[in-house]
């Protein structure tokens, strides 16, 4: 593959390519139909706005967020999409046995040939119980503590190169490439990138490691972010992949026409994140509702912490806290993703981003 399909373009004013996080938000008062409808929407405004890629994040069990099966997700981004590139941010790869997420991928793969992108987490994306019924198994740290021989098995379904005498070496991932091999093939061996995702040390040392690139969750685990980074450069070694690293970081950032729209959006996300937190996930509330409930000390200083992570305001503010943000961590991409109550209020957010970089129209 080339590396092209990694690095993106930048475009207008913006320091490094710019991209979108989409967790298929289910605010209070709509439907999961609803949500995926602005998805589509999103999707096809971010792509003619010169966005790099686009992202859908796996959940379980959370009513807010409608992206339990990214597969299915980006087969239908594909279908009203023509040239921004889709992928998973992420798959998380212990719920799912290997030859399965090679078997989706490669069928995306055939379906928008050149622009899908695998990117694999560990973590359950979820919470302890819905990861036993995800894997049928009690044994919760089995899979995260596998996840590098995983992550291998995956690689050689993705390319079809078990070796002689290994169990697995006529078993084939279709489509894949031996489909091009076969007598009559003209199945192409070429294969989504593959993206190692994290928000701790572990994904960044192995990325680094295997010579990936390497995706981090700023946007929930900041304090984080400049050390792995940091450990993923150090230990980075050129591979068939890459020849340097390659790095983007997930960001928290909502784009309002009002200042004051910006801080009760964001004021409602940390309500959101706080009933996540503690165990009680429900439906993404609209900022009447964060403005009702009444915050303990402790919950005050957890929206405190948390806001503090969110880049919002005005396009020029979130501009620069973007800016600010890049220099600080060195980041290569921005993937950037904007929560609100409302569809089109996420939808003006990437609109305003995009004018305030000075992002093509077309």
């Amino acid at each position: 593959m080339s590396a092209d399909e990694i690095r993106g373009t930048t475009h207008g004013t913006a320091p490094v390519p710019l991209s979108v996080l989409d967790l298929v938000t289910v605010g209070a008062g709509s439907t999961a139909t609803d949500a995926l409808r602005t998805s589509v929407a999103l999707s096809r405004l971010t792509e003619s706005r010169g966005f790099h890629r686009y992202w859908v994040a796996e959940h379980h069990s959370m009513p807010g967020v409608a992206s339990s099966s990214p597969a299915v997700i980006l087969a239908h981004l594909a279908a009203h999409t023509d040239r921004i590139r889709l992928g998973s941010g992420g798959v998380m790869l212990p719920n799912h046995a290997p030859l399965v997420i090679a078997e989706q991928f490669g069928t995306l793969e055939a379906m928008a040939p050149g622009r899908i992108d695998l990117g694999l987490g560990r973590a359950p994306g979820t919470d302890g119980a819905t990861a036993a019924a995800l894997r049928r198994t009690d044994t919760l740290n089995e899979g995260a503590d596998d996840f590098p021989q995983q992550l291998a098995e995956l690689l050689r379904f993705l390319d079809d190169d078990f070796p002689d005498g290994h169990p697995y070496r006529r078993i084939h991932a279709i489509p894949g490439p031996v489909q091009g091999t076969a007598p009559g093939g003209v199945q192409s061996a070429h294969r989504p990138p593959v993206w190692l995702l994290g928000s701790s040390g572990f994904s960044a040392r192995l990325a680094g490691m295997l010579g990936l690139p390497f995706a981090f969750a700023h946007h929930f685990s900041a304090q984080n972010t400049i050390p792995a980074l940091d450990l993923y450069r150090q230990t980075f070694r050129p591979s068939a992949v890459l020849d340097e690293p390659y790095a983007l970081i997930g960001v928290s950032a909502l784009a309002t026409d009002d200042e004051r729209e910006a801080r009760r959006q964001t004021r409602a996300m940390a309500l959101n994140m706080l009933r996540l937190r503690t165990g009680r996930p429900g439906l993404f509330p609209d900022p009447e509702e964060a403005e009702r409930h009444e915050f303990s000390t402790l919950e005050e200083d957890f929206v405190g912490s948390w806001t503090a992570n969110v880049v919002h305001g005005t396009a020029d503010e979130v501009r620069t806290g973007l800016d600010d943000l890049r220099k600080r961590t060195g980041a290569d991409e921005l993937m950037i993703t904007s929560h609100a109550h409302r569809g089109e209020l996420r939808l003006r957010s990437y609109e305003l981003i995009a004018d305030a970089y000075g992002l093509p129209t077309a």
